[in-house]
């Protein structure tokens, strides 16, 4: 497998060595980790694209949809590693529910009326509700209704 990188290689052959449970456990997931990093991955996707493949083929192989295989691996090293990032930023966020926010949010507004969102969105729409977006600094954006 001299494909690989010495760092997915070191990680397999932890697996051969790894007698206790526990760490057969994290030398298995440390393996998957560093194969789902390792270059060859995406050598292989450009490879297979390069060859006349497609992203319907690329995908089934990786056992992907095909939107995931794209934005995993489509564009240039750059591109790939900015939506990569992104995502870890995305996930690091402490909670994808903020707190402290002004007023309530549609769906809080809907029950306490005993309407439905659509029902809310209609009054905000006609003026009847007050309501206004609050854009946190990550660029999250909320509608926020004011009773």
């Amino acid at each position: 497998m001299s494909f690989l990188s010495d760092e997915s290689r070191r990680s397999l052959d932890s697996l051969e060595t790894a007698t206790e449970p526990l760490d057969r456990l994290r030398a298995v997931r440390q393996a998957s980790l560093a194969l789902e990093r390792d270059p060859a991955q995406l050598r292989a996707v450009r490879d297979s694209l390069d060859s006349g493949e497609g992203w319907d083929r690329v995908a089934d192989a990786a056992g992907l949809g095909v939107a995931a295989a794209k934005w995993g691996w489509q564009g240039s090293d750059e591109q790939i590693a900015e939506r990569l990032a992104a995502g870890r930023k995305r996930s690091a966020r402490p909670s994808s529910v903020p707190t402290g926010l002004p007023g309530e949010s549609v769906a809080d507004a809907a029950r306490i009326l005993g309407v439905t969102a659509q029902a809310v969105y209609l009054r905000i729409s006609r003026g009847t509700l007050i309501a206004t977006t609050v854009t946190l600094d990550d660029g999250r954006s909320y509608k926020r209704v004011l009773l």
